[in-house]
């Protein structure tokens, strides 16, 4: 239900996510949605905890850059998870933009989204703490600010028609670490 959920929201935008149309994209009887998902915060806050799951996986673990790996390590495994959200997992991202928005207006799922996205934002401060961040949290923000405006850019905006490659988007995240480590 919650993977039928995040199809429609990329592809319907919000108002496509209706319990009527997750059961007929899943493939299930007329009403199974709203069995589980009793009303459309349930079903957002569903669709939410999914994303989180399906995100976290852009990376395998044996991808995930470890911290003695230093900055070139940090900047390969993160253009390769933004290279993937731009390309395989393009819907998932549209989908989070979809969600990000509803969230600016759903207390509730505002705080769901958060807590699910501050997991990532964790591990990131993590990894540039040891790549020798004086101020991983500050550094965390201008890093998923340039990351995701790299994204929306590319998926929605302005160069929606142009993905760039992953050595470019490799290139970008250097330079950006570069300056907010002082290197």
């Amino acid at each position: 239900m919650a993977d039928a959920a995040l199809a429609l929201l990329a592809e319907r935008g919000m108002r496509g996510l209706t319990h009527r149309a997750v059961d007929a994209a899943a493939g299930l009887p007329p009403g199974s949605t709203s069995n589980v998902a009793r009303t459309r915060q349930a079903l957002l806050e569903l669709a939410v905890r999914r994303h989180a799951e399906r995100e976290a996986r852009l990376l395998a673990p044996v991808e995930t850059p470890e911290p003695p790996g230093g900055l070139d390590a940090l900047a390969q495994g993160l253009a390769l998870a933004v290279h993937r959200s731009l390309t395989d997992h393009r819907d998932l991202l549209i989908a989070r933009y979809e969600l990000a928005l509803e969230a600016t207006r759903r207390p509730g799922l505002r705080a769901i989204y958060d807590r699910t996205g501050a997991v990532f934002t964790e591990q990131l401060s993590a990894m540039l703490a040891a790549a020798g961040s004086p101020d991983p949290a500050r550094h965390v923000l201008s890093l998923v600010a340039w990351a995701d405006g790299l994204m929306f850019s590319c998926a929605a905006g302005s160069f929606s028609t142009r993905v760039p490659e992953q050595a470019e988007i490799r290139t970008g995240l250097r330079e950006l670490l570069r300056g907010l480590l002082g290197r």
